[in-house]
């Protein structure tokens, strides 16, 4: 049996559905500082604070991050935190349920058409990652 492997870079903004994506062939600090300065590139005039799992690739002393940019970590074992985790759901769903492949590049197309889609849909984006947090606090608590 032999295995092979596609990783997708993404980033989303759950406030307006913007995703950008990259699809590259290994997963490295390297890879991660190319998906870092592509996301930088497209949005040059914005502070970008990234949050993040915490992935070797993603912690790495070696990451080359851009000047307006920040990376916070989520908290470990904490993936419902992540709304990144909505998008890999609904490629799943939409664009691999019930298809067999014939080859890796047959996946990596369907992947980068789903990603392309979602890409030019940042309503659908938003409303698939967009989740609000309401944290309680009673009124007389000492």
């Amino acid at each position: 049996m032999v295995r092979e492997y596609s990783y997708v870079y993404a980033a989303v903004s759950p406030h307006d559905g913007t995703l950008d994506s990259l699809v590259l062939p290994f997963v490295s600090a390297e890879a991660m500082s190319w998906f870092l300065r592509e996301v930088s590139r497209r949005h040059p005039d914005e502070f970008l604070l990234m949050i993040l799992d915490g992935a070797g690739w993603h912690i790495s002393h070696e990451l080359v991050i851009p000047p307006h940019m920040r990376l916070l970590a989520l908290p470990p074992y904490s993936p419902q935190l992540n709304p990144q985790e909505h998008i890999w759901d609904e490629l799943r769903e939409k664009w691999f349920g019930n298809v067999v492949f014939d080859s890796l590049e047959a996946v990596e197309d369907r992947l980068v058409q789903g990603l392309a889609e979602l890409e030019q849909s940042p309503e659908r984006v938003a409303s698939i990652t967009g989740f609000d947090w309401i944290i309680s606090i009673p009124l007389n608590a000492t």
